[in-house]
């Protein structure tokens, strides 16, 4: 779908503060007009909070309104995220004060190389409104009529349309990660995703027969769901083929479980609240095929898996202790299934790592993204991904790479190392079972939680066959989002996107 259509009003822009036709100034850094330097000024000889509140007055001199959100003071440990923040900030001011058109003044720095782009990204993520509301309530589809942004760069036209690119790809991610466990049951994602992707080859497969067969990992956590109709589960597979010959393949697979009710050993406490999100990592390669869509690029090949499924809990649900093969022939015991992730990944990826042999793809890079463990949480903090590399993807530098892209754009990653300890973890214990899924205590309680699962998915798909002294060593990186994507009531964030499409589309 077109970036306009994702876009929620139309923006555009301005030369000239007073013919912008906006009906309110938003300013976010100390690079302010001259008109309104006198001003400022006086505030500030009264007013010691001045530069570090969100305020609104208005201006005599421009004869029109202004709100002023102030970047804190910055040290060595600030990112270009204060300028997506402030940004963010003076949006969600103006829309409280009841404008319809602002203007932005998007500020250059000397200090973030990216800040005028970062800022534009932080004021269209204000303006986003979430798909439920927008179809209920039409009317209220819009948080304000148009934007328009200043930019004194003089490729100000070229940042803006790549932010209204990757603002297209974060749109679709956050539609998906927003929507209820019944707006967006696998069926429903399954509507919206084909809408999306007319000109895309698109391949569901919901056909249960095949599921149990082809994928069993993922046709265990389905079972339970599988018994209500708007709850079964889909596996869709996304492919764009490049105009040219490939010169590498992108081949990657979201988690999308759209509710998350722990299965059987379900989560109780009031600890199930807010478990719609754990479709995030899906919603995640959604958005990155959009931009993918958008973006065409000449030469990279990219394949996608979105798991769609809900761990319902039942008569029919799936339990600990059960030994289940997986496509990669490997005998997995369940050991807790709360760990539903990895399970509904784990046959995708294998699929993934068969054509990545079988058809002989150029420069293939396998990913898992998922809001896999509350132990990333834990280990990262509110805010970061967490990227984890296989020994192939290791030697070539890929997580700390990624993790500097993300710090230039403000989508932030922490780096962390896969061990044997991880492998030996999930070792079988008894005779007759290969791998043991997952401990019977949250991640979060769980020495190396975050990292055990990353093995577990290179253990049941077979990948350990292809490390680095293998005949064919394959590229695979995890990308935990637990921590990144954004937790109710706050809106998803569409975390990783930025930083994958920079780091992997450039």
């Amino acid at each position: 779908m077109g970036v306009d259509k994702l876009i929620p009003c139309s923006v555009k822009l301005s030369q000239v503060i007073q013919k912008s036709g906006c009906d309110v100034l938003c300013v976010i850094d100390r690079q302010i007009p001259k008109e309104l330097v006198e001003q400022f000024n006086d505030f500030r000889s009264y007013d010691k909070a001045f530069d570090t509140v969100v305020s609104c007055f208005k201006s005599s001199k421009l004869n029109m309104p202004v709100v002023y959100s102030p970047l804190p003071e910055l040290t060595d440990y600030h990112d270009v995220r204060c300028y997506q923040n402030a940004a963010a900030k003076s949006l969600e001011r103006a829309i409280k004060g009841g404008f319809k058109a602002p203007l932005l003044l998007v500020p250059e720095s000397d200090k973030f190389a990216y800040a005028s782009l970062c800022t534009v990204l932080g004021a269209l993520s204000e303006l986003y409104v979430p798909i439920q509301y927008r179809e209920d309530v039409p009317d209220k589809s819009q948080r304000i009529s148009n934007l328009s942004v200043m930019i004194s760069s003089p490729k100000a036209e070229e940042i803006l349309k790549e932010a209204l690119l990757l603002e297209s790809g974060r749109f679709v991610a956050r539609d998906i990660g927003v929507g209820d466990p019944e707006r967006m049951a696998p069926p429903r994602i399954e509507e919206y995703v084909t809408k999306i992707f007319k000109n895309l080859k698109v391949n569901v497969i919901s056909n249960l027969d095949t599921i149990t067969k082809e994928y069993p990992l993922f046709a265990a956590v389905n079972r339970a769901a599988n018994q209500i109709e708007r709850h079964r589960g889909r596996i869709i597979f996304l492919e764009y083929k490049p105009p040219q010959p490939a010169k590498k393949t992108l081949m990657l697979v979201g988690k999308g479980v759209t509710y998350d009710t722990g299965g059987a050993d379900i989560k109780a406490g009031g600890i199930m609240a807010g478990m719609c999100r754990d479709k995030c990592g899906a919603a995640a390669v959604a958005g990155f095929l959009q931009i993918v869509n958008e973006k065409k690029p000449a030469d990279i090949h990219v394949i996608a898996a979105l798991c769609l499924v809900r761990n319902s809990v039942g008569e029919d649900c799936y339990v600990s202790d059960e030994i289940i093969t997986s496509r990669a022939g490997v005998r997995v015991r369940v050991g807790n299934t709360d760990a539903e992730g990895r399970m509904c990944m784990a046959d995708a990826l294998c699929r993934m790592k068969e054509l990545a042999v079988s058809e002989n793809l150029p420069d293939p890079h396998l990913f898992t993204i998922a809001t896999l463990t509350g132990h990333a949480a834990l280990a990262a903090g509110s805010g970061y991904s967490i990227v984890i590399d296989n020994s192939v993807a290791h030697c070539t530098g890929h997580a700390r790479k990624l993790q500097e892209i993300g710090q230039l754009f403000g989508d932030p990653f922490e780096v962390s190392m896969l061990r044997q300890d991880d492998f030996d973890f999930n070792a079988g214990k008894v005779i007759g079972e290969d791998v043991v899924q997952c401990n019977n205590v949250g991640s979060s309680r769980t020495p190396r939680g975050h990292q055990v699962p990353a093995a577990f998915l290179i253990q049941a798909t077979g990948l350990n066959k292809h490390g680095l002294d293998s005949p064919k060593p394959l590229k695979y990186t995890h990308l935990d989002i637990a921590a990144s994507a954004g937790e109710l009531p706050a809106l998803p964030t569409a975390a990783p996107i930025i930083a994958l499409t920079k780091a992997h589309l450039n």
